[in-house]
């Protein structure tokens, strides 16, 4: 039975409490998806598709229309952002100019700020046989099931603002909204998802709360920028 993709995440090599890693979202990423997810066949204690959940957030559903040149070539262009663009992998994506790349165990790109180090972007896959994001559930299910089970570690106290669903040349998308409160921070963030290629796809970025309203607009371009791409 192939049930909610991310059963399948493997062990991630446990990182370090020191330095800025501890507070690292990517970190914590690795980290979380150590958790057992193995709840009602789906792994993260989702309904079965045939019960009945009430209606607990907002579920917004957008249509984009489709633009002669992507995203994340539209966002780079002001020289603000930088484009990454793996054709290999199956995707595109913007970062904001200055921000680095380092390497994190379990993910498959990361850029971040290395003064702030709570601002960053982490992109990861997993394979799975859906074909759809949709085949999940509902975009309020699916979101807060991946903010509590491994976007945010389980010592953190999360909450789900918004999640919606989003078409782009035809894909569905599931873009959220969330803050993770920690005893001496709280991160805002924001994450996309979808299914192309064999694999899932998770994009999240996000800033410590007290520099949400600087970095917003900022972090809604880079999840907007996210695409799935053809491969070569």
């Amino acid at each position: 039975m192939d049930g909610w993709p991310l059963r399948d995440w493997k062990k991630k090599k446990k990182i370090g409490k020191s330095g800025a890693e501890q507070r690292s979202p990517s970190a914590r990423t690795a980290m979380a998806t150590a958790t057992s997810l193995s709840l009602h066949g789906h792994g993260l204690g989702l309904p079965s598709p045939t019960a009945k959940t009430p209606a607990r957030r907002l579920l917004s559903v957008t249509v984009r229309a489709m633009a002669p040149a992507s995203p994340s070539k539209v966002a780079a262009a002001d020289g603000k952002f930088m484009p990454v663009i793996d054709r290999k992998a199956g995707y595109s994506f913007v970062y904001p100019f200055g921000w680095q790349e380092v390497s994190v165990q379990g993910q498959d790109k990361v850029y971040k700020d290395v003064i702030e180090p709570l601002e960053s972007v982490s992109i990861n896959m997993i394979p799975t046989t859906k074909e759809d994001i949709r085949d999940l559930g509902p975009p309020d299910q699916v979101a807060e099931a991946l903010v509590r089970k491994v976007l945010s570690p389980p010592t953190q106290k999360t909450k789900l603002i918004e999640a919606k669903e989003t078409d782009i040349d035809g894909r569905a998308y599931y873009t959220f909204e969330f803050t993770a409160q920690a005893p001496n921070f709280t991160r805002h963030a924001l994450g996309t998802i979808t299914i192309a290629n064999g694999k899932f796809y998770t994009l999240a970025t996000g800033a410590n709360e007290r520099r949400w309203d600087k970095m917003k607009d900022r972090l809604h371009t880079i999840v907007d920028s996210f695409k799935i791409e053809t491969k070569v």
